[in-house]
C-alpha cells in the first residue's frame, strides 16, 4: 500500500491548512513546570499502576518533574475533537481521523522539535507523517501505532477467520449457529472505512482505491453494507472495557477491536484471539498534540519528552498491544519482550490503512466528506 502517497494527496486536498503553519509560532524554550498537565487520551494510554502495578509510566514522571498528570479518557476521535474544542486541556493522543481536524480548527499548536531531545530516535516513517505535519511544520509527537484487529472466540473459530465477512455478512459460523446478534461493530463514522476496505477486495468493480476517499457510488455501497450489518450487530462498541465484558458475558464471538481488549481478555484466560484478515485492516497512528491555548505548556513539553522514553514506549506497547514509535523500545523491555513488537504487528505497517479524515477534495476527484460520513453512520446505527 502506498499509504504515504494517498496521505499526501489527501493533505494536498486540504491546501488551506498550509497557511495555518504560520498562525501560531512554536514555543521557543521550556521554563519551569506549572505543577500539572491535563491530557485527553485513549483508554490504556496513560497508566499509573492502578490497573496493574507493573504498568506505570506516570508516577516516576510526576516525581521527577513535579507535574501532576490528569487524564480524561475518550472512546472515539470525535469525542477527542469535542473535548479539545471545549478547551482546558494541554495534550491529546489524537489519531489520524482527528489530528488534521484539530489543525484546521486551530485547536493545536506547532511543536518545536528542537525541544524534543529524543526526536531523532523516532521511526523515520513517522517523523514527517502527513497526519501531524503541515507545510513542514510539526503539530505533534508520534506516540504509538497499530491495527484494528478482528477479535474472535477461539471456541467458535478453531482457525482464525480469513475474512471480515464474519462481521459484515449473515452466515453460519463454525459452531453451527448464525452470527446474527453475536458480532459487534465500532461506534464511530470512521468505521465506514472498514466497510469500504472490505468492498475494495470483495467488489473490485466499485473501483475503490482508498477507503477514506470514496465517491458517492462507493460511499453508498459501503452504507448499504453497513445497513445490512445492522441486522447482525448486537452492540456498537466504543468503550473498550464494555467490549471486554461483552466477549466474556454477552455471547459476542467476533468484532473489530483493538489489541488492548484482546490483551485483557487473554490475560483473563478467555478464549479470545485476534487476526488481520485477508482484506487487510484499518489502523491508527496516534500523535500527542498540544492545545493552542494549553494552560500548562512547560509540563506539556516535559510529557512530550517523557513520552519517547524507550521504557515508556515498550511498557505501553506491551499493555495496549500497540507498536512503539521508537524502534529501540522493541528490544530489552521485560514486559514487551524482544518478540513483542512482531507479535503486535510491527511488520504490518504497509498493510494498514491508517485512519484519516475524509475530505470532499481528494485524489479520486469529488469525494464524500466526513460530515456526511457522520450523518450517514448515525442513521445506520439508529435503524
Amino acid at each position: 500500500m502506498t499509504f504515504f502517497k494517498t496521505a499526501v494527496s489527501s493533505l494536498a486536498a486540504l491546501a488551506t491548512l498550509a497557511s495555518l503553519a504560520m498562525a501560531q509560532e512554536a514555543k521557543k524554550e521550556m521554563g519551569a513546570g506549572e505543577g500539572e498537565v491535563d491530557i485527553v487520551a485513549w483508554p490504556g494510554y496513560i497508566e499509573r499502576g492502578e490497573s496493574d502495578k507493573n504498568y506505570d509510566w506516570v508516577t516516576g514522571f510526576e516525581k521527577e518533574t513535579g507535574c501532576k498528570v490528569n487524564v480524561k479518557t475518550a472512546a472515539t476521535s470525535d469525542e477527542m475533537v469535542t473535548l479539545m474544542n471545549q478547551g482546558g486541556f494541554d495534550l491529546v493522543t489524537a489519531s489520524g481521523d482527528a489530528s488534521l481536524r484539530l489543525v484546521a480548527g486551530k485547536k493545536v499548536q506547532p511543536i518545536n522539535i528542537s525541544l524534543i531531545k529524543d526526536w531523532g530516535t523516532l521511526d523515520d516513517r513517522l517523523k514527517d507523517a502527513p497526519w501531524h505535519t503541515v507545510d513542514g511544520v510539526h503539530y505533534g509527537v508520534p506516540y504509538q501505532w497499530g491495527p484494528n484487529v478482528l477479535a474472535y472466540n477461539t471456541k467458535v473459530f478453531k482457525d482464525a477467520p480469513k475474512s471480515w465477512a464474519v462481521v459484515f455478512q449473515e452466515q453460519t459460523l463454525p459452531d453451527g449457529k448464525s452470527n446474527k446478534g453475536r458480532v459487534q461493530a465500532y461506534d464511530g463514522p470512521i468505521y465506514i472505512a472498514d466497510a469500504a476496505l472490505f468492498l475494495m477486495k470483495t467488489k473490485p468493480e466499485l473501483g475503490i482505491k482508498n477507503p477514506y476517499e470514496l465517491n458517492q457510488q462507493q460511499f453508498d455501497a459501503a452504507i448499504e453494507l453497513l445497513k445490512a450489518q445492522r441486522q447482525l450487530v448486537g452492540r456498537y462498541w466504543h468503550d473498550a472495557n464494555v467490549q471486554v465484558d461483552d466477549f466474556k458475558n454477552e455471547g459476542v464471538v467476533a468484532s473489530s477491536s483493538w489489541p488492548f481488549q484482546v490483551n485483557l481478555l487473554e490475560a483473563d484466560k478467555q478464549p479470545v484471539a485476534s487476526t488481520i484478515p485477508d482484506e487487510g485492516a484499518t489502523g491508527w497512528a496516534d500523535t500527542t498534540m498540544m492545545h493552542a491555548s494549553a494552560p500548562h505548556p512547560n509540563c506539556a513539553y516535559m510529557w512530550l519528552n517523557h513520552s519517547l522514553q524507550p521504557k515508556l514506549q515498550g511498557d505501553l506497547a506491551a499493555w495496549f498491544g500497540s507498536v512503539p514509535t521508537v524502534p529501540a523500545a522493541c528490544k530489552g523491555n521485560a514486559l514487551l519482550t524482544d518478540t513483542g513488537c512482531a507479535t503486535n504487528g510491527s511488520e504490518n505497517f504497509d498493510k494498514i490503512w491508517f485512519w484519516r479524515t475524509p475530505t470532499s477534495k481528494c485524489e479520486a476527484g469529488g469525494c464524500v466528506p466526513y460530515s456526511q460520513w457522520d450523518k450517514a453512520y448515525r442513521e445506520v446505527m439508529s435503524q
